[in-house]
């Protein structure tokens, strides 16, 4: 029989949930050196459901959601955990306490294996105190295989792609067995499939009674995996609706304070001849016989599956793993590419899809991580960098690229994920290239941004850069491209006119 206090404490504890939720937030302030990231915010995650975070980049979802994870401590507010007013004082008290999270950026060790960036911290040891690493894959194995996910415990982190590394991200949190788990943009780099099985395995954990905090651009996931949705803009809260008593404009206008009646806004401009030829491109054990023409003022999309090898090609033509066969021509010119430099010196300029490992300098300021392709070229004079000339080429772009930042002294690692992917794209655009590679450049960028950059692509295109561009996401690719390379598992299995593209088409020769 309970005991009338213990009914009591059940009854108090109910009481909290219903008042409180299983997770709130209130009054949230959060500064730091000249931006005031988050200003009086709220928010309450009920539990057995999922909540949607929306918001542009800059609007501080990810700084809120760093606040109830532990990695930072806010200035002013309050943070209540099964009703209980609580003070997260790290990342390691915040996953005790029972909240887990699954960076925006990847924050995998790559030189561990799978099971121990699982396990850390939590490793399972045998009689005489040393690890047990056959128990660890064995635990590791049966998380996987209670989550779906096809990955060696075994293999080195570094060896993974970026969504088999998502996926590892995904399972490290899972594994913690919390009450509350945050997920910051986590499909970001999942396939289509991939993404069906990470809705599989929310809806298991919200089935258990787990609150899900979930940030995200994608406006269909929203409406397919949550229950209710918050919106911040500029560092303020703006409102929470059931997610069935809104639709897909409604959630633009409460996030950008506007209208965004074209999200792709191809232009269509004279293309003119052809700049870049690519012959029997190889690299064994990666990619084959890679072949295929790009204009002036053409934007050539390049679409496939996770495991098409699409970024390698993009990365052997910037030479930054050389293919070991075929050739590559600019204007009818035979050129040999073995490093990024001698890419530049032709005109090329590259996106990089992974800001973080391998596009910004996180703890470098916005003026060093802009400037850092231009002084290679013609702003050094006698040996000297015209800093003067240099800065203000650089506070224009950042400008004209909308970067919200205070000035370009701010550090790149206090930046949104949107506006880090922005200073590369503003790096590259001042080296006024000919040939404009990018691979994903809207991943993590929210509709308002996206919309600015395709805009931004299509101006480009018109001013004769020819552009290659690799995305993940079909209406991209269709609503921006000329033209459409699909490859398969390391070739090219199809070329489409725009006029004849369409997603069955793509998915058709993606497959193949």
């Amino acid at each position: 029989m309970i005991s009338t206090t213990t009914e009591a404490a059940i009854r108090t504890y109910k009481d909290r949930l219903e008042t409180y939720g299983l997770l709130s937030i209130k009054g949230i302030r959060k500064a730091f050196p000249g931006v005031l990231a988050l200003d009086n915010v709220e928010l309450r995650v009920r539990p057995g459901t999922v909540h949607a975070l929306m918001g542009e980049n800059g609007a501080g979802k990810s700084t809120l959601m760093k606040i109830i994870a532990g990695v930072y401590q806010p200035d002013a507010g309050e943070i209540r955990l099964r009703g209980e007013e609580v003070s997260l004082k790290s990342p390691l008290h915040a996953l005790k306490m029972g909240i887990s999270m699954i960076h925006q950026e990847l924050a995998l060790m790559n030189d561990m294996t799978v099971a121990e960036n699982i396990w850390i911290r939590r490793e399972p040891h045998n009689r005489i105190g040393l690890i047990d690493h056959g128990k660890m894959a064995d635990m590791t194995s049966e998380l996987f295989t209670r989550l779906n996910i096809d990955v060696e415990p075994g293999a080195s982190v570094r060896d993974l792609t970026v969504a088999q590394k998502q996926m590892v991200e995904i399972a490290r949190a899972v594994s913690h067995d919390s009450d509350v788990l945050i997920m910051d943009e986590p499909t970001s780099a999942l396939t289509d499939r991939e993404v069906d099985r990470l809705f599989t395995i929310i809806r298991d954990l919200k089935s258990r009674g787990l609150g899900i905090v979930y940030i995200t651009h994608k406006m269909n996931e929203l409406f397919e995996i949550a229950d209710e949705f918050t919106v911040f803009r500029d560092g303020k809260y703006v409102a929470t609706h059931l997610s069935t008593d809104v639709n897909r404009d409604d959630i633009i206008r409460m996030m950008v304070g506007r209208d965004i009646t074209d999200m792709f806004p191809k232009v269509d401009c004279d293309i003119g001849e052809t700049i870049l030829e690519v012959e029997n491109l190889t690299l064994p054990g990666v990619f084959h016989d890679i072949s295929f023409k790009l204009r002036r003022g053409e934007i050539l999309g390049i679409a496939g599956l996770v495991g098409s090898k699409r970024s390698n090609v993009a990365e052997a033509l910037f030479g930054i793993t050389p293919a070991a066969s075929g050739d590559i021509r600019i204007d009818g010119q035979s050129v040999s590419i073995r490093s990024p430099q001698e890419a530049m010196a032709h005109g090329m300029a590259f996106l990089t899809e992974d800001r973080k490992e391998s596009g910004c300098f996180l703890t470098l300021d916005c003026l060093a991580n802009i400037q850092s392709a231009l002084i290679t070229q013609s702003h050094v004079h006698a040996g000297f960098v015209d800093e003067k000339e240099v800065t203000r080429l650089c506070s224009e772009m950042a400008q004209r690229l909308r970067v919200k930042t205070p000035d370009l002294y701010q550090t790149v690692e206090n930046l949104s994920g949107g506006n880090q992917q922005k200073l590369l794209i503003a790096r590259w655009l001042l080296t006024e290239p000919r040939i404009l590679i990018l691979d994903e450049p809207t991943r993590g960028i929210d509709v308002g941004a996206k919309s600015e950059i395709h805009r931004l692509i299509s101006e480009l295109a018109g001013t004769g850069v020819a552009v290659l561009m690799i995305s993940s996401e079909l209406p991209e690719v269709l609503g921006m491209s000329d033209r459409i390379l699909v490859m398969h598992e390391g070739h090219v299995s199809g070329i489409l006119e725009r006029s004849e593209a369409d997603q069955v088409k793509i998915m058709d020769l993606a497959a193949r």
